[in-house]
């Protein structure tokens, strides 16, 4: 199987040291994005869960995108959540990304800290 490691010119700005998605066959393992404005990784977006979910989404889909994919191909999804409280919120944003009748997979994650301050990250397997 090949695998390649794909690093986007046009991508949102990495905040740590890895490839903004890997092909392996034909499925792309998309790295969590977090809620950055595109241009600048230390800048979270203004505003609360429902904002950040917005930009985690608009930051995936532009790695999709330069990756040939879509959000229609997404297969499975994981969401890290700093606070469980934000549940219903960020699932009516992360639901509005999709058909509601062909939903990816998903496993969501409370956690204690998320890089940048950030409130949300999400990483997808996608096919290409």
């Amino acid at each position: 199987m090949d695998i390649n490691h794909i690093t986007l010119l046009n991508g949102p700005q990495k905040v740590a040291p890895f490839s903004h998605a890997v092909r392996a066959g034909n499925l792309l393992f998309i790295t969590g994005q977090m809620p950055t404005l595109k241009n600048n990784k230390t800048k979270l977006i203004s505003g609360g869960i429902e904002n950040q979910t917005h930009q985690v989404m608009k930051n995936l889909t532009d790695v999709l995108k330069g990756c040939g994919s879509s959000l229609n191909k997404v297969i499975f999804s994981r969401v890290y959540l700093v606070n469980f409280k934000d549940f219903d919120k960020m699932n009516k944003v992360y639901a509005s990304y999709f058909n509601l009748n062909k939903l990816p997979a998903r496993t969501c994650i409370g956690v204690t800290e998320l890089a940048v301050g950030a409130s949300i990250e999400i990483d997808f397997i996608a096919g290409v």
